[in-house]
């Protein structure tokens, strides 16, 4: 599990700080490099360099064997497919070739699993990165694929789990079966090598909507007792009319529950109890025009930032089609203030006809990052609702596409592993 450490960082007579050669690797911290820094009282938060290549989404596959009432697939337009092999082979050529990534993920808007040659595809990015991540619906997490992942050297398994009985979870999950999945899951936790921590950790993701959220502690539960060591929480992205009324952020988007500013009172609690005493004040100070800490931390999620930019990540579509992340992927309908938006895919580059580390170097790509980073878009998650705001092509403070006020993920309310 990810823990934070210390590192010692020092000031020269010019009062210039300098850190260690390995640090200065990790961040991404070059002759001329300039990094993006917050001051926050008397702590400094630097952030690493957005133009240094740490994170490679792959996208296997963008089919799958189930029909989830969630998945984007509803209001796609485009051909699917499988990833070639010379694909994914020009792909980790790029891996390599760039020598600064340390994870690489298999996930998408497909099931992994699907794809035949998964297990060996796994295999070569443990080779060229650290750390090798999956998602998976975990239907297809037989017995001799969970071998076959291990062996190849897995670090972390991600499973959705979007319901904690049979019946709330098949409401979401069209064409699964809960109790197999668990099964899977547990025959898998049971195949990895005895150790204090062992490997492929197991993580469970969740996506929160109206119909499934009371489910939340059972399946923290649940996760418990599988062994999982990490779980995450996304609310859905509604795709269709339908899922509309599914969204539990509607209010947090209207308000300043998440977006606090300077002006806001401050709150500072210590840590204590969680139960039935003192929930209710919290909930009352977390429903508030309060910026609460716990213990000097914030609780305010932070907003305007993009989680894939921050992290120096891109992704690669099952066709070699090169994004930014993973929301421009691919073109779709989605619903932000119950309007239909359509944000239309923003593909940079394709491995097949350039390799990776030049797409990444490109000056328009290494451009739209600082535009990211700097997050001068017009507050569409937060506005009534114009024309402007029904695509991603556009907005009011003058940009042009892709204009990034509208995503979900650079407010918080939408995450991925």
């Amino acid at each position: 599990m990810d823990t934070p450490e210390q590192v010692e960082i020092t000031v020269d007579d010019d009062g210039r700080l300098v850190v260690s050669p390995e640090i200065a690797g990790r961040l991404g911290l070059t002759p001329g490099a300039t990094l993006h820094a917050e001051l926050d009282g008397g702590t400094l938060h630097i952030r690493q360099s957005i133009h240094r290549l740490a994170k490679v989404y792959i996208e296997p596959t963008s089919l799958c064997n189930l029909a989830c009432r969630t998945c984007i697939r509803n209001v796609w337009d485009e051909p699917m497919g499988r990833m070639e092999s010379t694909t994914f082979e020009r792909v980790i050529e790029g891996v390599a070739a760039a020598s600064s990534v340390e994870t690489v993920f298999f996930g998408g808007f497909g099931e992994p699993l699907f794809h035949p040659d998964i297990t060996g595809m796994v295999r070569a990015a443990k080779q060229q990165a650290a750390t090798v991540e999956l998602i998976t619906n975990g239907t297809l997490l037989t017995e001799k694929r969970s071998r076959e992942l291990i062996a190849a050297g897995l670090d972390r398994l991600w499973v959705s789990l979007d319901g904690a009985t049979p019946e709330s979870y098949t409401d979401v999950r069209l064409g699964a079966a809960l109790p197999k999945v668990l099964e899977n899951i547990e025959r898998f936790r049971s195949l990895r090598p005895a150790s204090q921590f062992p490997t492929p950790e197991i993580g469970i993701v969740f996506v929160a909507m109206a119909r499934n959220y009371h489910d939340l502690p059972a399946l923290l539960r649940l996760a418990r007792r599988l062994g999982a060591t990490r779980f995450m929480v996304s609310n859905v992205l509604p795709h269709t009319p339908e899922m509309r009324d599914e969204v539990l952020y509607a209010h947090a988007m209207s308000n300043d529950t998440f977006f606090p500013s300077r002006y806001q009172p401050e709150l500072l609690m210590p840590k204590m109890d969680a139960d039935r005493l003192s929930s209710p004040p919290l909930y009352e100070a977390l429903c508030g025009a309060w910026n609460l800490s716990f213990a000097g931390t914030r609780s305010r999620l932070d907003s305007d930032r993009c989680p894939f930019i921050d992290a120096g990540s891109l992704a690669v579509g099952w066709d070699g089609s090169v994004s930014p992340c993973l929301p421009l992927l691919h073109s779709n309908h989605s619903y932000l203030n119950g309007l239909d938006r359509y944000s239309r895919r923003y593909i940079v580059g394709n491995v097949n006809e350039r390799p990776l580390p030049e797409i990444w170097q490109d000056p328009a790509y290494t451009a739209f990052r600082a535009r990211v980073q700097a997050f001068d878009f017009a507050p569409c998650t937060l506005c009534d609702g114009c024309a402007l705001s029904e695509t991603n092509e556009a907005d009011c403070y003058g940009n042009g596409f892709p204009t990034c006020g509208g995503c979900l993920w650079a407010q918080g309310f939408v995450q991925c592993p």
